[in-house]
Formats: structure tokens, sequence, C-alpha cells
């Protein structure tokens, strides 16, 4: 229990801005083997961003006057939540592969431009791109589960439990899935001076069978308040995200980068949205 806990403070130190300083620092510790093994926990601080941009979602729903734009509204901070919470960590790698990817079609070149920390325009499209859809998604599946209650007090309240609960599974699930890239395609890139390169050692099958642990568990949840059909389409979507990304890195890179496995985690957290607005109609 003692590593199990060390583990996962150490991947929310290492994923997200909430501090893991002084003594309890000193009590995780760190080594490339432990931020290894940390892999294993990367749904798990889905379980937290995802929680607190859910808790944000209801509260607002529950803040502000019922309109037509109040999904939106809500969406878009609980957006905000999740970015303050790990720093624009996964956005940041979105934006280098989209500028490496776009500025060139020569791998070695394209990795290059994935190192550079300024972001381009290939790199500013896609994060517009990404958020744009995010919101939208949201917004929709606000609107359209509104429009399915019946606008009862009552039924408003499920209904925004609903989009939490999505809200808090895409951020488990979509954190879960880029893990295969690990286990399936090499590490290219500087080694020597990649922050990720322990991370992208090959996962082991017991680190990968824990992260699914957390998946599983964070689907069991939302079980309660998302049907079984909304939850095997939204994770289908993901999964074919997903795909289409490992295609896409092989092709192109002959392999992923940390960077890649943020662009994998933007891109699978649309396509959950997605599956979970196309299962309402």
């Amino acid at each position: 229990m003692s590593q199990f806990l060390r583990h996962y403070l150490l991947a929310v130190q290492f994923f997200t801005r909430i501090p893991v300083t002084g003594r309890l620092a000193n009590w995780v510790g760190y080594s490339p083997t432990m931020l290894r093994a940390s892999a294993a926990h990367f749904p798990g601080i889905g379980w937290l961003v995802g929680a607190a941009a859910a808790g944000v979602y209801l509260l607002l729903l529950a803040l502000l006057p019922s309109t037509v734009f109040t999904p939106l509204v809500a969406a878009t901070l609980s957006t905000v939540t999740s970015v303050l919470l790990t720093g624009a960590f996964h956005e940041d790698g979105l934006a280098d592969v989209a500028d490496g990817l776009g500025g060139s079609q020569d791998p070695q070149r394209a990795l290059e431009i994935m190192k550079d920390s300024r972001v381009g325009a290939f790199g500013a499209l896609a994060l517009v791109l990404v958020l744009a859809c995010k919101l939208a998604l949201l917004a929709l599946l606000g609107a359209a589960e509104s429009d399915l209650s019946g606008a009862d007090e009552a039924e408003e309240l499920i209904q925004g439990w609903l989009v939490a609960g999505g809200l808090f599974t895409a951020h488990v699930v979509s954190r879960g899935l880029p893990l295969l890239l690990i286990r399936l395609l090499p590490h290219v890139g500087d080694a020597a001076s990649s922050k990720s390169k322990p991370l992208a050692d090959q996962i082991t099958l017991p680190a990968l069978g824990a992260a699914f642990i957390w998946c599983f568990l964070a689907l069991a949840l939302a079980s309660y308040v998302l049907d079984a059909t909304s939850l095997i389409v939204a994770c289908s979507l993901a999964m074919l995200a997903l795909l289409w990304m490992g295609r896409l890195f092989w092709h192109r890179l002959q392999g992923f980068t940390g960077d890649c496995l943020g662009a994998a985690q933007q891109v699978c957290e649309i396509a959950f949205y997605l599956g979970l607005a196309v299962s309402l109609s």
C-alpha cells in the first residue's frame, strides 16, 4: 500500500500542478524506476482532474440561471479547471505534435520542431480547434439532455449528473488508452534529454492492467448516471481515435514521444464526448 501511494503521488507531482512538496515529497522520493511505475496511475490522475471538472460543472448548473447558454458557460469553466490543474500539460504536447507533423514530412525534422518550446501556426490552430470541439460537444450534451429531461427541477439535477459523469469518465479513459502506445510503439527522439523517457520504456503488463483497473472502476461508477450503450459507444470512439493516432505516429515518426501521449489524450477525450453525443441520438 505504501508503494502504491508513493507511485500515485509521484504521478500527481509529475502530471498536475497540485503541490507535493516538503516532507511529503521527501517521503515519496524519486527515481526513473519509480516514475516508470507511476505510469500505472495515469488514469488515477484522471480521477482527480475529472472529479474537479465535473464538480465545477455541477456547481455552476446549481448557481447560474437556467438558460440556453448555461451548459456552455459550465462547460467552459469546467475546462478551465482541468487546464489549471494540469498546467495545460497535455495541450502543450498536442501543440508540439501539430507543429512537428505540420511543419515537416521528414521524421527527424518533425522531432526537432517538436522540441522547440515556441508555439507555431499549426500548434495554435490545433489548440483552438481542440478547445472549440470540447466546449461545443459538452454544450451540446448539456443542451440535448435538457431537451430530453423536460425541464423538471429534479430532472435538471439528473441532467447535470449525466454530463458530469461524462466529464469524469472521459478524463479517466483518455489517460488510460494512450498507455497502449507505450506498449506497442518504440520511443523516438533524444532519449538523453527527454523528461518522459523513463515513462516511455516498455510498460509492463501488470502496470497496464493496473491502469485499466482505474478505468474499469471509473466506468462502473459512471454506469450509475450513464447507460451502458452510451459508455460502449463513447469508449469505442475513443479507442478508434487512439488507433488513428497510433497509425499516424508510426507512419510519420516511426514511434512516439511524450508529446504524442499528450496529443493522444486530448484526441481520445474529444472522441469520448463525441461518442456520448452520438449515443443520445
